[in-house]
């Protein structure tokens, strides 16, 4: 499979003297969904902002062996303009690439109703349910079409049911827009049902601790849920971010 993304030796640390990250060596793979999964603190989200170059690695180097793919970022709050309409947050990315305003209109509805929006385009997120505004967030990041989809917890303050639904509506997207996925969780379920790999990580500094492919099925639907090959999976996972942890102690 293809490496789009390439961190070798890569380190950070903080002006506090605190070492985060590190050294740490990752490849990401075209048209994978991988999750980084470890404990707080662990360097997820260090380590996907320095793939998105919104951070720099205090040591090593970040490659780009096909050329930078363009990006998406998902924060983990949904960071939208509270003075704006839904139309014009999602819009935002395109018009500070300078796309002409009626495209971007049609390029931000499009996007809207890939998540479920339809309707919404004239609402302020202040009359929105946490899950909508995350699928706004999400229809933000899509409307650029990105081809590397970085996402930082971003269903972690959702219920239950909301973060189901938004799990199986995100694999879909994936599955429709050939995404390659980087995702920051601390749940082993929702690492499970939506990863093709899983990297644990240790406690700080954040190294990687072991790889889990999973064969899981191309439409993971709320029945698989419920599978014993799901239930093993999910085991399977949480042994790896034990043993992750014991790496450290």
């Amino acid at each position: 499979m293809t490496i789009i993304a390439s961190l070798q030796g890569v380190e950070r640390s903080f002006s506090n003297a605190i070492k985060a990250l590190g050294p740490i060596d990752l490849a990401i793979r075209q048209s994978e969904f991988l999750s980084l999964l470890g404990p707080s603190g662990c360097g997820k989200s260090t380590t996907l902002r320095i793939v998105a170059e919104l951070l720099a690695p205090s040591a090593g180097t970040l490659q780009w062996p096909q050329g930078k793919p363009r990006i998406g970022f998902v924060f983990q709050d949904p960071t939208l303009m509270p003075w704006a309409v839904v139309r014009d947050n999602v819009r935002l990315p395109l018009d500070l690439a300078g796309v002409p305003r009626r495209e971007a209109d049609r390029s931000a509805e499009t996007a809207l109703a890939r998540v479920g929006l339809t309707g919404f385009s004239q609402a302020y997120p202040r009359a929105l349910s946490g899950g909508m505004r995350m699928r706004v967030s999400i229809a933000r990041a899509l409307a650029a079409k990105p081809q590397l989809l970085l996402m930082d917890e971003p269903f972690a303050a959702l219920d239950e049911i909301s973060r189901d639904a938004l799990n199986e509506d995100l694999l879909k997207l994936w599955r429709e827009d050939g995404l390659t996925i980087v995702f920051v969780t601390h749940s082993v379920y929702e690492s499970t049902f939506l990863s093709t790999r899983i990297v644990t990580m240790t406690p700080r500094p954040g190294r990687v601790a072991n790889e889990i492919h999973l064969a899981s099925p191309l439409d993971r639907t709320s029945g698989w849920r419920m599978s014993p090959e799901f239930a093993e999976a999910a085991r399977a996972v949480s042994l790896g971010l034990r043993r992750a942890t014991e790496v450290a102690a």
